[in-house]
C-alpha cells in the first residue's frame, strides 16, 4: 500500500490532530551503503537523508491543541497528573545537550482499552493505520484495560501499565515509534488512536490500537506524542555536531571483520595466502609457521572505542565449543594508520597438537573448516565482545608451488551487534550491555531455515529464501532451476482417455470425474496440463480475476526491488526465462508484482517466482496469476509464511514424525548428527519442489498437488528420504546437506527415476497420520505458550484473529 502521501505531513482537522509522524520532528541519519539492508520492504521511508522537516503549521497545531486542552470536558477527566501538561516549556526540561535527560517528565492516561496489535507494511500510511484500527476495533473480543504513560522527552519510553497495580505490561522506546493516528470524527473509530513502531530492529512494523473511554482524551494523547517528538528534534539539533545522529536502529552497531592468513615464505617474511577461486577456501601448506591477522572496522552508528584485544583463538572445525578454542600468541594490536580499522596479529604454530587437524594434507578437491575468534574489550560495553569467523581451508604439501587461481586474500564477515543502554546515574557516562551479536551468515541461515519466534512476519518481509547454489568441493555443481526437457508427445490411447474425461468434465465443471485421481497419479499429458491445472484449481470461470490482474499490474509494489532481484535467478536453465528483459522475465515480474499488491498481508515471498514460472510455462499470465492465487489461498501455501512461520514448523514436525514411523533408522541417524527437517526441507515446502528439481518431476508434483492438496508434499518428501536412505545414513552432517543439495535433484533428471519416485509417493497413505501429528504439535506449542507473558500471549491472539479476518475478507472478494 502506498504510504507516500503521509510521509512528512501532519493532517490537522478542524478540532484536533489527526496524525503525527515522528519523521516531522526527529533528526534522521542516513548511514549510507554500509548500513545493513533491511529485510522489510516497508522500510523505504527509513532511508531519508539528514533533515528536519517542518510543515508550516506547527503554531496552528499548538494553538488548536491548547484550545482543546482548555475544554473542561478534557481538563476534568482525571486522565493524568497536572505536572505532565504544565511542563510545556521545552527549554526548562532539556538541560545541557551533553547531559542525559531523565525519563520522568511524562503524562499518564487512564481509562483506556488496548485492542491489540497487527503487522503493517506501510508504517506511516494513515489509510493503512485506519484500516487496521477498524479491523481491530471490530474484531476485539478480549479487550485489555490499560494505563498509558507517554514521556515528554525523546529518550523516554511509552509504557503500558496495569491499571490495578501499576506494573509494566509492555514498553516502546520513543525513537522506535514512527507514526500516530486517531480515528476520524463521525466514524466508530473516533474514540480510538494508534501508533506504529519498528519491532525487532525495524525488521517488522506493528500497529498498536487503543480505545479511549473518554473520547476527548484522544487529542490530548496525540499532543503528548507531539511534545516528545518535538523535543527530540531540539535535542538532535543541539547535539548533531557532537555525536553521530541516531536512527530507529540506534541500538544496532554494524562491524566488518576480515581474516587474513600469512605463511612463512622461506625468505624471512610472511606472505598472505590466497583463497581458491572456485572453492572460496584458504589453501595452506602443512608444517609452515603462520600468522593470523584480524581487521575490525565499525561501519554504522556512533563510534565505539575498541580498547584492546585480550584473546585471539583458533580451532579446527565449525560449530565448535568454547572449550575447544585455543589461544594464539598475540604479536600486536592497535589502530590502522588511517584510523579506520583495529588490527590484531597473532602467531600460529601449526605443529602444536591442538592444531594437528589443520596441519595434515586434505584429500584432493576436499576441504575442512577452521574457526577463528577474537575477543575485544570495547570501552562503552560492559562485557567483552567475541567475533567468530568460520572459514574453509585446504591443506596441501609444503612443497606445493602456490600457483592456482585465486579470488582475494582475505575473508570478510559482517556482524550486527545489538546493545541496550544502561545508565547508573544521570551524570555517568553511557554504558551498554550486549543484547545479541549476529553475523550476516547467521542471518541468512536463519531466514532460510525459518527459525520460530525470530523471523519477521510482515508482508514483503524476509521469508526463508531458496538457498544460493553453493560451490561444492568435488566440482559437482547443483542442478540449475528450470532444468530438463519435458516432451509433449503422448501415447494416442492416453490422449483419447483424457479427451473423453475432459468432454464429460466440461458438462459439469463443479464435479470432478471419478476416474480423475487415478489418471493424475500417472501424470497429466504435458499438452493438456494448462487446461487441466486451471480446471483442478477451479479457475475455469475467472473473468473477474483476469480484470483485477490487469489493474494490479499498474500499481506500485512495495517489494519491487526484491522481485526484480529474484527474476534473473528463476529458471536460468530454461530458454523462456534466461534472457534479461525477455518475454518470460517480463511476464514473471508482472505476476509476482501483481500478487504482492493483491495479498497485502503476505506480499511477495522469495521462492514464489519459481511456482509462478512453472504456471507461466503452461498458460497465459492472467490465467497463471489466477492459479497462483488459488494455490496460495485454497491450497494453504500462504499459511506457511504467516505467524512466524508457525504452520511451516508444524510441517517440519509432521515430516520428522513420519520419518520416525516409516524410516526410523534414518530418523535416528539424523538425530545423532543434529540434522533437523528445516535444514533440508524448507525449500521443498516453500517452493513445492519447483526451485531445484528437474521439470519433469516438478510438473508431476503440481499435478498431484492440484488434485489432492498440499499433503502431497509429504508423500514426495518421504519418498525422497526413503530412496536416499542408504546414502544419507553413511553421511555426516555436512555430507547429508550436500547430498540433499546436489545428488538428490540430479538423480531425477532421468524420467524413469522420476516415475518410480512418484509411484512410490502415490502409494503412501499418510493423511490420517498428518492430522494426528498436527494435534501433537499444537499440544506441545500450547504447553510452551503457557510460559509466555500475558501481554505477548494476548498480542499473538489478537494478531492471529486480525489476520484471519483479513484473509477471510480477501478470500471472499477473490470469489467474486
Amino acid at each position: 500500500m502506498d504510504d507516500k502521501g503521509s510521509v512528512g505531513k501532519i493532517s490537522v482537522s478542524s478540532d484536533s490532530v489527526s496524525t503525527l509522524n515522528s519523521e516531522d520532528f526527529v533528526l534522521v541519519s542516513r548511514l549510507g551503503d554500509e548500513t545493513p539492508s533491511s529485510t522489510n520492504n516497508g522500510s523505504d521511508d527509513e532511508k531519508t537523508g539528514l533533515k528536519i522537516v517542518g510543515n508550516g503549521s506547527e503554531q496552528q497545531l499548538q494553538r488548536e491543541l491548547e484550545d482543546v486542552l482548555m475544554d473542561p470536558s478534557v481538563a476534568d477527566t482525571g486522565l493524568g497528573p497536572e505536572t505532565g501538561m504544565d511542563n510545556l516549556d521545552e527549554s526548562s526540561s532539556e538541560g545541557s545537550p551533553s547531559s542525559p535527560i531523565p525519563d520522568e517528565d511524562s503524562v499518564v492516561f487512564s481509562q483506556l482499552t488496548y485492542l491489540g496489535c497487527a503487522s503493517v507494511n506501510a508504517p506511516r500510511s494513515e489509510v493503512e493505520a485506519l484500516r487496521m484500527m477498524s479491523i481491530l476495533r471490530g474484531q476485539c473480543q478480549l479487550p485489555l484495560d490499560v494505563t498509558l504513560s507517554v514521556p515528554g522527552v525523546s529518550e523516554g519510553t511509552v509504557r503500558l501499565l496495569d491499571p490495578n497495580n501499576g506494573t509494566e505490561i509492555a514498553n516502546y522506546p520513543i525513537y522506535k515509534i514512527l507514526f500516530c493516528v486517531r480515528g476520524h470524527d463521525g466514524t466508530p473509530e473516533s474514540d480510538c488512536f494508534a501508533f506504529t513502531e519498528s519491532h525487532y530492529n525495524a525488521e517488522i512494523f506493528r500497529i498498536h490500537v487503543f480505545r479511549c473511554q473518554i473520547q476527548e482524551a484522544v487529542s490530548r494523547i496525540l499532543y503528548s506524542f507531539a511534545t516528545a517528538f518535538r523535543r527530540s528534534a531540539k535535542k538532535a539539533v543541539l547535539s548533531s555536531q557532537q555525536a553521530a545522529p541516531l536512527t530507529p536502529d540506534s541500538d544496532l552497531f554494524t562491524f566488518t571483520v576480515s581474516l587474513e592468513i600469512k605463511e612463512d615464505d622461506g625468505k624471512g617474511t610472511f606472505s598472505a595466502v590466497a583463497k581458491d577461486k572456485d572453492k572460496q577456501s584458504f589453501k595452506l601448506r602443512a608444517g609452515m609457521d603462520k600468522k593470523i591477522v584480524i581487521y575490525v572496522q565499525q561501519t554504522s552508528n556512533k563510534e565505539l572505542a575498541i580498547e584492546r584485544c585480550f584473546g585471539l583463538l583458533l580451532s579446527p572445525g565449525k560449530n565448535v565449543k568454547n572449550s575447544d578454542m585455543h589461544l594464539l600468541d598475540l604479536e600486536s594490536m592497535g589502530k590502522s594508520s588511517d584510523g579506520k580499522s583495529y588490527i590484531i596479529t597473532g602467531s600460529w604454530n601449526p605443529n602444536t597438537p591442538q592444531f594437528q587437524a589443520v596441519n595434515e594434507e586434505t584429500p584432493k578437491d576436499k576441504f575442512m573448516y577452521m574457526t577463528t575468534a577474537v575477543d575485544l574489550v570495547i570501552t562503552e560495553v560492559e562485557e567483552p565482545v567475541r567475533f567468530l569467523l568460520e572459514t574453509r581451508v585446504r591443506v596441501c604439501s609444503p612443497n606445493d608451488r602456490l600457483f592456482w587461481p585465486f579470488s582475494k586474500r582475505s575473508y570478510t564477515e559482517t556482524f550486527y551487534l545489538k546493545l541496550r543502554q544502561e545508565r547508573k546515574s544521570p551524570a555517568s557516562d553511557t554504558l551498554y550491555e550486549v543484547v545479541s551479536l549476529e553475523s550476516e551468515t547467521e542471518r541468512e541461515k536463519r531466514k532460510t531455515t525459518a527459525s520460530p519466534g525470530i523471523l519477521p512476519t510482515g508482508p514483503g518481509t524476509m521469508v526463508p529464501s531458496p538457498p544460493e547454489d553453493d560451490e561444492e568441493e568435488d566440482n559437482d555443481e547443483p542442478l540449475l532451476s528450470g532444468s530438463g526437457d519435458v516432451s509433449k508427445e503422448c501415447a494416442e490411447k492416453i490422449l483419447e482417455t483424457w479427451g473423453d474425461l475432459l468432454s464429460k468434465w466440461h458438462m459439469n465443471l463443479s464435479v470432478r470425474p471419478r476416474q480423475l485421481p487415478a489418471l493424475v497419479r500417472s501424470g497429466i499429458p504435458e499438452a493438456l496440463r494448462g487446461e487441466v491445472w486451471q480446471l483442478l484449481a477451479g479457475c475455469h470461470n475467472n473473468d473477474h480475476q483476469v480484470e483485477e490482474y490487469r489493474t494490479l499490474i499498474t500499481k506500485e509494489s512495495p517489494q519491487d526491488s526484491a522481485i526484480t532481484r529474484d527474476i534473473n535467478r528463476t529458471f536460468p536453465a530454461h530458454d523462456y526465462f534466461k534472457d534479461t528483459g525477455g518475454d518470460g522475465q517480463d511476464s514473471l515480474y508482472k505476476i509476482c508484482k501483481a500478487y504482492s499488491v493483491y495479498d497485502e498481508e503476505i506480499g511477495y515471498c522469495q521462492g514464489q517466482s519459481f511456482l509462478a514460472a512453472v504456471l507461466l510455462l503452461h498458460m497465459p499470465e492472467e490465467q497463471a496469476f489466477s492459479v497462483l492465487v488459488k494455490i496460495m489461498f485454497d491450497y494453504g501455501l500462504r499459511d506457511l509464511f504467516k505467524q512466524n512461520f508457525e504452520d511451516l514448523h508444524c510441517k517440519f514436525f509432521q515430516l520428522e514424525r513420519l520419518m520416525q514411523e516409516y524410516i526410523p533408522d534414518l530418523y535416528n541417524h539424523f538425530l545423532n548428527v543434529g540434522l533437523e527437517a528445516h535444514m533440508y526441507a524448507s525449500q521443498w515446502f516453500l517452493t513445492l519442489f519447483t526451485a531445484k528439481f528437474p521439470l519433469y518431476m516438478v510438473f508431476h508434483i503440481i499435478d498431484l498437488l492440484l488434485c489432492e492438496g498440499i499433503s502431497v508434499i509429504f508423500n514426495v518428501a518421504l519418498a525422497l528420504l526413503k530412496t536416499s536412505k542408504d546414502d544419507l545414513i553413511q553421511a555426516d552432517f555436512e555430507g547429508a546437506l550436500k547430498f540433499f543439495r546436489v545428488p538428490v535433484p540430479k538423480r531425477y533428471r532421468s524420467e524413469e527415476n522420476a516415475k518410480k519416485l512418484m509411484e512410490l509417493a502415490c502409494s503412501m497413505k499418510v493423511s490420517k497420520k498428518l492430522k494426528k501429528f498436527e494435534k501433537e504439535y499444537h499440544t506441545i506449542r500450547e504447553q510452551q505458550e503457557q510460559q509466555e507473558a500475558p501481554i505477548e500471549r494476548y498480542e499473538k491472539d489478537k494478531l492471529h484473529g486480525t489476520k484471519k479476518a483479513i484473509n477471510c475478507t480477501r478470500h471472499t472478494s477473490s470469489q467474486g
